[in-house]
């Protein structure tokens, strides 16, 4: 008997091919199952949506409807549950249902056949679980705090906003929430998610030592972007098939097949690492709070500094909020004399000096109390850490003489100078050259850095160091001691596999005096050394055009402050020095005193009187194109022929605009940004506007495009 099968393939969204496609097949399979189809020239992963209606023979000849080549065995359907939710990815975002399942789906499944799958599931089926008969590890007291938060989440149906200071123990109650829920429930799993994938590993290891002794190996598994396909699809179908209980992973993981789903955990949820930037662009924290309310999971979203959207949607009920904050403001190991009713804050939190660099030498990098502070550390023997949040040694080179400066051929962007290879790159693009001798322009051999990465400001700390030396390293060999340790983490230092982890436990063991970075060692690091922490030239943001920039500006300082003090005995010493040229702006006013929300307070007051989000909400559409006419052309003439659909009443479009970084890699953008004070009145506009924009691409106005791309609920416009 023949049946009729709605099929998913990998399409994207601007594709003429975006739909289910219908296959023949001689087996009923049942929704949710992978299946190899034909597709083009070639062989494919699909999945099977539902059944189709059975084609008329009058319009087409049912003898090209291809069979499908076979289903994956051994993989049970993907559950209703995980396809309403991907259902509802898709609409959302504006998205081919295919783009967003299939990508949902571990790479390495598109090319395994049906035999060499069977075979993977068989050594995956010999590997079981075995349990370690071992001591639980000690589990810490609770503080009042976390007793009082956890018994908020077992019995109230949440979302739960978990407001915690940094270093308040938010992780002990992810920990303790998910053990009562196996304790509970012997079917049921939980998700634990993570904004980058460097804080997996740690986060790995205490879900490890907690569960692997009572529950067996393979209790706990990851999901991230940085695993082999051979690992991904592994603790995918760990996970599918619920033989392990807890997934730890960054934003893809949200998309995971998990049947006993009961719990998740957004950790950090004010990351913008959550938004994906390329395909499929979603929210990993917003498809939680679906996901879980479609599934009946708890969900927890945790943060010392909660996004403004989250923090709105935790206001008391009777205000309209949806989400029920807990409230963790002291330290583990502050006592009740250390709370400070005037602040709202624990006392055990680091101190905040801000250093007017108005005051200080002219081109001073460090300010010379800041320097006499970290000093003063080092003698002690305890850890500095100094965020600069650039890589590279200089991010332009330029020449007085002429003024020509390092941009890239290829971008609208100057190349990174990187003194470690002598290169110039971009770091949009890619494109790498060898530093030039003398300038390319004019043949002057003066060319000079402007301006300063990590790199330039750990070889600058190490010349200011270099007569100090490290506390108690006087030996036989070294009569004088053992000079500074500095050590400089980010994206060009940790490139190689293994290199932040070897590098993270060089810090951990004391052997380094200052850790330079970026943004990446500024959350969810838990240093116990560190006393100082230092934010050199923080001001950029404070300006900025993006109406988001104050909040990433104070969350990213509130969050590598909160790497100071986190060792209960060091942390009445901490400090975080702040150098700025406008120490009297009210976020560092508001920082100095660790008071997020007054902060959050002021911010969604003026977003609010200019109708920003969370009180509109809004969309971009972007086009590529060799030339920025045929850009703007596209996206411009798709607005015109809206303004005759019945929903334009109800939404604004503003007139496309080049994007901030305009050309990269030869290709032209632009965008165009839709607004709406209702979330539904957008939606219905962009899903009637999604023809008329294929439309466009298929006319001549739509000549020279190379793609186009909506993003729902943009952070960077």
């Amino acid at each position: 008997m023949t049946h009729w099968l709605s099929v998913l393939v990998q399409t994207p969204a601007h594709s003429a091919v975006a739909g289910p496609l219908t296959y023949q097949s001689e087996l009923a399979l049942a929704p949710g199952t992978l299946v190899r189809v034909p597709f083009g020239k070639r062989e494919t992963l699909g999945l099977v949506w539902g059944l189709a209606d059975a084609p008329q023979t009058d319009q087409m000849d049912i003898g090209k409807i291809r069979l499908i080549s076979a289903p994956l065995d051994g993989i049970e359907p993907l559950s209703s549950g995980w396809r309403s939710l991907i259902g509802f990815a898709a609409s959302y975002y504006q998205r081919s249902l295919g783009e967003v399942a299939l990508a949902a789906l571990p790479l390495q499944l598109r090319d395994l056949q049906p035999v060499q799958l069977a075979r993977r599931l068989k050594r995956q089926a010999r590997g079981g679980h075995d349990v370690i008969h071992s001591q639980r590890p000690h589990e810490p007291d609770l503080t009042p705090e976390q007793a009082n938060a956890i018994q908020q989440i077992q019995t109230q149906p949440g979302p739960f906003l978990l407001f915690g200071a940094t270093g308040s123990g938010k992780t002990e109650v992810y920990l303790r929430c998910v053990q009562a829920l196996l304790e509970r429930d012997a079917d049921a799993q939980a998700l634990v998610m993570v904004p980058e994938i460097n804080l997996t590993p740690q986060l790995e290891t205490r879900f490890i030592e907690r569960f692997e002794a009572a529950y067996g190996t393979g209790t706990v598994v990851c999901l991230h972007s940085g695993m082999t396909p051979a690992q991904r699809l592994k603790a995918w179908l760990a996970a599918h098939s619920g033989s392990a209980r807890i997934v730890l992973g960054t934003r893809m993981a949200v998309l995971a097949s998990l049947p006993g789903l009961k719990l998740i955990v957004v950790d950090e949820e004010h990351d913008p690492s959550y938004k994906q930037q390329e395909g499929a662009r979603y929210s990993a924290r917003d498809l939680a709070i679906y996901r879980g309310r479609l599934e009946g999971a708890k969900v927890i979203l945790g943060s010392a500094t909660p996004s403004l959207e989250s923090w709105h949607h935790s206001r008391p009920a009777t205000e309209g909020g949806r989400y029920l904050r807990l409230h963790m403001p002291s330290r583990v190991g502050q006592s009740k004399v250390d709370y400070n009713p005037d602040t709202g804050m624990a006392n055990g939190l680091p101190w905040v000096r801000r250093v007017d660099m108005n005051h200080q030498p002219k081109k001073a990098v460090f300010s010379p109390p800041l320097l006499d502070a970290i000093q003063t550390r080092i003698a002690r023997g305890e850890q500095c850490l100094i965020l600069l949040n650039r890589r590279g040694y200089a991010p332009v080179l330029s020449c007085n003489a002429c003024d020509w400066k390092s941009e890239c051929s290829h971008c609208s962007a100057y190349r990174v100078f990187h003194k470690v290879d002598r290169t110039l790159r971009c770091h949009h693009c890619g494109f790498t050259e060898r530093v030039p001798r003398a300038c390319p322009a004019c043949g002057n051999p003066d060319i000079t850095t402007v301006g300063r990465g990590t790199e330039q400001l750990e070889e600058h700390l190490a010349d200011l160091l270099t007569e100090v030396r490290r506390p108690d390293s006087v030996t036989d060999s070294q009569p004088e001691g053992l000079p500074v340790r500095i050590l400089r983490i980010d994206a060009d230092s940790t490139r190689l596999k293994g290199a932040l982890a070897a590098q993270m436990a060089q810090v951990h063991a004391g052997d380094v005096d200052v850790l330079v970075g970026t943004q990446m060692i500024a959350k969810g690091h838990d240093f116990r050394r560190i006393t100082l922490v230092a934010a050199l030239n923080p001001d950029g943001a404070l300006f900025s055009s993006d109406f988001r920039a104050p909040e990433r500006l104070f969350s990213l300082l509130m969050q590598v402050g909160g790497r100071a003090g986190r060792d209960a005995a060091l942390s009445n010493q901490s400090e975080v020095w702040v150098q700025t040229f406008h120490p009297q702006h009210p976020l560092f006013e508001a920082l100095k005193r660790h008071d997020y929300p007054a902060f959050a307070e002021q911010q969604l007051k003026e977003r609010e009187q200019a109708a920003l989000p969370p009180f509109s909400f809004q969309a971009l559409v972007r086009a590529d194109a060799r030339t920025q006419e045929t850009a703007q052309g596209f996206l411009n003439h798709a607005s015109a022929a809206a303004s005759a659909m019945s929903e334009a009443p109800y939404v604004t479009l503003y007139p496309a605009v080049p994007m901030s970084i305009q050309r990269v890699a030869n290709v032209e953008r632009a965008q165009m940004l839709v607004e709406s004070t209702s979330r539904a009145a957008l939606q219905r506009f962009l899903t009637v506007w999604h023809g008329v924009l294929h439309a466009t691409r298929l006319g001549p106005e739509g000549k020279g495009v190379i793609r186009w791309a909506v993003d729902v609920d943009p952070l960077l416009i």
